[in-house]
């Protein structure tokens, strides 16, 4: 039944346009369009955002990131195990998935580490991977509040996440 799910949407869509008499084919060939326009005018900044990351961890400054990280979890409570995963998930929702998988696998899902664990990964978001679509999507350069802000959330999620798995 999941597997019809898209297609009836399809369907369900192509439907409303033709009942409103809307030119449907036009109106996807532009919005396809856009998204290109979009999908270039983002890709240089992507690319590099990725470089950064990847040469991020072959220096090593992910793991000292992480070391960065331990002290702030352990005054807030929280495994000193779940640092790697505190230190990539501003960066990249890739690594810091598959940080989250080890730590699933190595400790479980239910024990103290993968709770805690799971409630960041879920709970975070991907910071400077976000600031850097909607800033080249907008071609604002100005980041103002948004990073202090995004980040500072992402310390008052620890400092929750620390309280309900003490």
């Amino acid at each position: 039944m999941i597997d019809l799910l898209w297609p009836l949407l399809l369907l369900t869509v192509l439907a409303a346009g033709i009942l409103r008499r809307l030119p449907v084919y036009d109106l996807f060939v532009e919005g396809a369009k856009e998204g290109l326009r979009v999908t270039v005018a983002i890709l240089p900044n992507l690319a590099a955002m990725l470089c950064a990351i990847t040469l991020m961890d072959a220096v090593g400054l992910t793991a000292q990131l992480s070391s960065l990280c331990r002290p702030l979890l352990s005054l807030l409570g929280l495994p000193g195990e779940a640092a790697t995963l505190v230190a990539v998930r501003p960066l990249s929702g890739s690594a810091a998935l598959s940080v989250l998988e080890t730590l699933l696998e190595q400790y479980g899902p239910d024990s103290r580490i993968g709770l805690t664990a799971s409630t960041i990964m879920g709970s975070g978001e991907t910071i400077f991977y976000t600031v850097c679509v909607y800033m080249s999507t907008t071609g604002d350069k100005r980041t103002g509040y948004a990073i202090p802000c995004a980040l500072a959330g992402m310390l008052a999620g620890l400092l929750v996440c620390g309280l309900f798995f003490r």
